[in-house]
C-alpha cells in the first residue's frame, strides 16, 4: 500500500482557520510524507500562524497568483506518489488519507478517490448538510454533463496519484472558479475514480466563497467546456446536452 503523501494547502488570508487545517493535516491515521503550505501572497498572520508548527510544516510564499498556481507550486515543490489538496478554511477526519489509500489499493487503474463531505456554518459551527453520494469508476462523462453523481467537494475532498495529475496537466491557472472540477474531470478521462461514502472533510461555507460569484463560475465553466470539447472529438455528441446544463446551472444559480 503506497502511504507517501503530499499534503497541499494553497492559502490567501486566511490565518484566522489555517491552523486548525494543518492540524487536521497533522493528525491523520496515516501521516503524510510532507504538509507544504503554499501562501499566495497574504497581508494577514498567516506567515506568524504557519511558523508555530516549525518543521512539522513547510511553508512558501509566493505574490499574488490564485489558487490553481498556488496548488500547482506545491505539487512541483513535494515528491510523494500521491497528492491531498486541503484549503485554509476547511478541516479532515483524522482517517481521510488512511480510508483513501486503502481506496487505491483496490484497483491500480485508480488515479483519484474523493469522499463525503459535512458542510458546516462557518460562523456556529452547525451542520448544514452532508453530501454522501459521489461517482465511481468511469465518471467523466457526469463531470462534462453536471449530470448524476460526480465528484465531492473537489478543492479539498480529493486524493490523487502524482502520475494522474502529471498525465492530466495540472490545474489550468486560467479558470478561476471551478478549476478542481475541470481537473478531475481530465483525471477521470484517463483513470477510474473510487469514493470513500464518509463525511471525511469539513467544508466551512462563508458568503465570499467564488461559487457565489456567478459571472467568475459562468467564465470558469465556459472554459472548462470549450476546453473538453477541443481536446476530445469522440464526445462532440454530448456537446448539446452539456451546454444545455450548463445554462440551466447559471439559471438556478
Amino acid at each position: 500500500m503506497r502511504t507517501k503523501t503530499s499534503v497541499i494547502i494553497p492559502t490567501y488570508n486566511c490565518g484566522r482557520f489555517i491552523a486548525e487545517a494543518i492540524e487536521s493535516a497533522l493528525g491523520q491515521t496515516v501521516r503524510p510524507k510532507e504538509i507544504v503550505v503554499v501562501d499566495d501572497g497574504s497581508t494577514d498572520d498567516t506567515a506568524e500562524t504557519a511558523a508555530r508548527f516549525g518543521d512539522r510544516i513547510r511553508y512558501i510564499r509566493q505574490e499574488n497568483q490564485g489558487v490553481s498556481t498556488a496548488r500547482n507550486r506545491g505539487v512541483a515543490e513535494t515528491t510523494g506518489d500521491l497528492i491531498a489538496f486541503l484549503d485554509a478554511d476547511d478541516t479532515w477526519e483524522p482517517t481521510k488519507l488512511e480510508k483513501q489509500i486503502a481506496k487505491f489499493a483496490e484497483d491500480p487503474e485508480i488515479g483519484l478517490v474523493h469522499c463525503g463531505m459535512r458542510e458546516f456554518d462557518g460562523e456556529t459551527g452547525e451542520t448544514l448538510s452532508l453530501h454522501l453520494e459521489g461517482g465511481e469508476g468511469d465518471v467523466a462523462e457526469s463531470l462534462l454533463l453536471w449530470d448524476g453523481p460526480g465528484i465531492v467537494g473537489p478543492g479539498c475532498t480529493i486524493l490523487t496519484s502524482r502520475l494522474a495529475f502529471e498525465e492530466a496537466g495540472g490545474f489550468d491557472t486560467r479558470i478561476k472558479c471551478g478549476e478542481d472540477w475541470d481537473l478531475c474531470y481530465r483525471i477521470a478521462r484517463r483513470r477510474k475514480v473510487g469514493f470513500v461514502r464518509e463525511p471525511l472533510v469539513n467544508y466551512r461555507v462563508n458568503s465570499a466563497g467564488d461559487h457565489y460569484n456567478i459571472a467568475k463560475m459562468e467564465k470558469g465553466m465556459a472554459l472548462f467546456l470549450e476546453q473538453a470539447f477541443a481536446e476530445d472529438a469522440s464526445i462532440a455528441r454530448l456537446k448539446g446536452r452539456a451546454y444545455g446544463n450548463y445554462h440551466r446551472v447559471l439559471a438556478g444559480s
